[in-house]
């Protein structure tokens, strides 16, 4: 299972979309760097995208497998059970077409492990509801012009009270560059 692979093109990605194999491939939001290699990974794996409604639509008509689901929404697959959550962004795909609503990811994976990407999004207080699911590692971006940014990180971290948390969508472009080690110290205070 992989989340968001933008591979290609990605000036800190440590693989490349040809060496993955997944079964599963989740997706928060429309948007190229979020998108990224989906297609590309999908058609020569046969992996099933996991999705909103308007992007398994999309997918769809590209030759993709795609499930699609709505916020709120939660169903099992074989490696577990995924719920959408909002995220507050944009969700425009690769080609202009209406991506529909971003969304978080939370994960309850079989062997019990409770996972929250919550994607691109801004903070939002419904985080606490999120986290009394029970979360052990929270995927928060720190990025700040796009997303939330180290500081609205740290109150998503106290909303949500994860065991562990995990910063993303930072530092790929120049416009987003954070200190993610300065964030931790101060996520360890």
């Amino acid at each position: 299972m992989i989340i968001d692979p933008f591979l290609t093109g990605n000036p800190v990605a440590l693989e490349k979309a040809e060496d993955l194999h997944p079964a599963f491939i989740l997706l928060s939001h429309g948007h190229g760097d979020h998108v990224g290699d989906t297609i590309a990974i999908a058609r020569r794996t046969g992996a099933t995208v996991i999705c909103n409604y308007e992007i398994a639509e999309w997918l769809g008509k590209q030759g993709v497998l795609a499930h699609g689901m709505q916020h709120g929404g939660a169903f099992r697959f074989p490696f577990g059970r995924v719920k959408l959550t909002v995220a507050f962004h944009g969700s425009m795909l690769p080609d202009g077409s209406n991506g529909g609503n971003p969304c978080g990811l939370h994960l309850f994976l079989n062997d019990g492990t409770r996972i929250y990407d919550a994607a691109d999004t801004a903070l939002f207080s419904d985080m606490r509801l999120i986290g009394e699911e029970g979360i052990d590692l929270a995927c928060l971006p720190i990025g700040d012009n796009y997303t939330m940014g180290p500081e609205d990180a740290l109150r998503a971290v106290k909303l949500l009270q994860p065991r562990r948390v995990m910063p993303i969508h930072y530092n790929t472009f120049d416009i987003i560059h954070q200190d993610a080690e300065a964030w931790a110290e101060t996520v360890r205070q």
